[in-house]
């Protein structure tokens, strides 16, 4: 169980709670290199994954939206780069102002994880957590980015912001 909660975050992020700091946020999505190829499989099959999970839900599957996926990716890549593993991220940033910045309005929650080794396991592990599941469930959510960034160490770094 402490190894679970170490890899997710303890509480997932909802908008509303987010939105009246982000107002006067100013933030820029965190520079991510182009996905590799096992980034771009990683990503693809958590999407995947999800709308399954959503679909048993009775919810709809998400589409791909690229303006979240950069920001996840850029907050990937700043949590692998730095070593830190939080919701808020380079100058104080948080999803909506990241998300926001990337080109997309209406942002509605974000999941983190790290150390997974497979699509599955993440997914698996954001399912037995309360909060992260209730984002995956969350039938108002019509969009998705998912960003993978492996740190130099080799340790996946996941972030996945949804929209509505």
């Amino acid at each position: 169980m402490r190894q679970l909660l170490r890899r997710l975050a303890v509480a997932a992020l909802l908008a509303p709670a987010a939105a009246a700091g982000a107002a006067t946020m100013i933030a820029s999505p965190a520079g991510a290199a182009p996905a590799k190829a096992t980034e771009q499989t990683l990503q693809a099959e958590i999407n995947r994954l999800v709308n399954v999970e959503r679909v048993k839900g009775g919810c709809a599957a998400l589409k791909v939206n690229a303006a979240l996926t950069t920001a996840a990716r850029g907050h990937s890549a700043w949590m692998a780069q730095t070593g830190k593993f939080s919701h808020t991220g380079r100058s104080g940033s948080t999803f909506v102002a990241r998300s926001k910045a990337a080109g997309y309005a209406k942002p509605s929650a974000e999941n983190i994880a790290w150390g997974y080794q497979s699509a599955s396991a993440v997914v698996g592990g954001w399912m037995k957590s309360p909060g992260h599941r209730a984002n995956i469930l969350s039938c108002k959510s019509r969009t998705v980015g998912v960003g993978v960034v492996h740190a130099a160490s080799g340790t996946p770094y996941y972030t996945q912001n949804f929209g509505f």
